[in-house]
């Protein structure tokens, strides 16, 4: 560690930074397909002759911020924020660096030898298609789509020398949610478990144990300032409903929208999820806050943004 730090000093240099977007359509979708009976399936598609209709929205926004040597230059580096699950995986279930780790590999193509991948609001969103039937592209061509929109919001970026740098932090405590024996089971409406139900019956006990002791969740919300875009962290996974709302309520001000950032506290979805079911809010190891604990976070968000440096 110490040796990479000496490196980054001897590496130091005068630079310009620059913000851009583009926007990708085809790449993410809503996982979550309301059905005819008003509860919600994870991953649903609408082969299902029960499926109705997609539950909430997509954030298309591909935002870039990158750095070049002062008076221009071959870049030193860059930041892509997008909203989507890098979850390819196939039946051996082997670990990748996923379509960031394609994205990264080619932008070193146009002259980019450092490519960062900060992961957007994407709890519910997913590169599979619930309209074509769950159909999912292949991590290179998600990839390389996400390289061409990054290289399109390069295109037209316009670079600054003069850089204002800031930081603030909050910590949040979050309500655990009160699970009813229902939910304890997995037999609440709307329900859906993923893996094993064994394996949710043998934590189950512990969590709630767990929750009982500590009584509250502390979340910590950062931003960091780089001239008027600001990089907001959230420790979980954050729904896109969520994500557009910090967004849309921070406006003047640029925002990336970071999950999975100082820890994780697991799916925080909206409210009005919780009435449907599915599988990001069924009680279990990745789902045990209260429904209000997403508001929270975002209100702090927007807060920590509006105060400025």
């Amino acid at each position: 560690v110490v040796s990479v730090f000496g490196q980054a000093l001897a590496g130091l240099q005068l630079a310009e930074i620059g913000f851009g977007r583009a926007f990708e359509f085809d790449v993410p979708h809503n996982r979550r397909v309301v059905m005819r009976d008003g509860t919600v399936r994870t991953h649903g598609n609408f082969s299902d002759p029960q499926a109705l209709c997609f539950e909430g929205p997509i954030d298309p926004e591909v935002a870039v911020l990158a750095a070049r040597p002062a008076g221009g230059g071959p870049l030193l580096g860059m930041l892509v924020n997008f909203a989507c699950h890098p979850t390819h995986h196939g039946p051996d279930g082997a670990l990748s660096a996923g379509y960031p780790g394609v994205l990264a590999r080619e932008m070193k193509s146009p002259g980019c030898p450092v490519t960062m991948f900060l992961q957007g609001a994407a709890g519910n969103i997913h590169t599979a298609d619930p309209a074509r039937g769950g159909a999912d592209r292949t991590m290179e061509e998600v990839g390389k789509m996400l390289a061409d929109d990054a290289a399109a919001a390069l295109e037209k970026m316009e670079f600054t020398g003069r850089v204002r740098l800031g930081c603030r932090s909050r910590t949040v405590q979050l309500p655990f949610r009160q699970p009813t024996d229902e939910q304890v089971k997995g037999a609440a409406r709307g329900a859906q478990r993923f893996v094993d139900p064994n394996i949710y019956d043998q934590q189950i006990p512990e969590i709630v144990e767990r929750m009982r002791r500590q009584g509250t969740q502390p979340a910590e919300v950062q931003m960091l300032t780089v001239n008027d875009v600001a990089l907001v962290s959230i420790p979980g996974e954050l729904f896109v409903e969520h994500g557009l709302r910090i967004k849309q309520q921070s406006w003047p001000r640029q925002v990336l929208v970071v999950e999975c950032a100082n820890g994780t506290v697991g799916y925080i979805p909206t409210q009005e999820a919780f009435q449907r079911g599915g599988y990001e809010t069924t009680f279990g190891p990745p789902s045990q806050l209260a429904p209000q604990a997403g508001d929270l976070l975002v209100d702090a968000a927007v807060e920590l943004i509006g105060q400025g440096i």
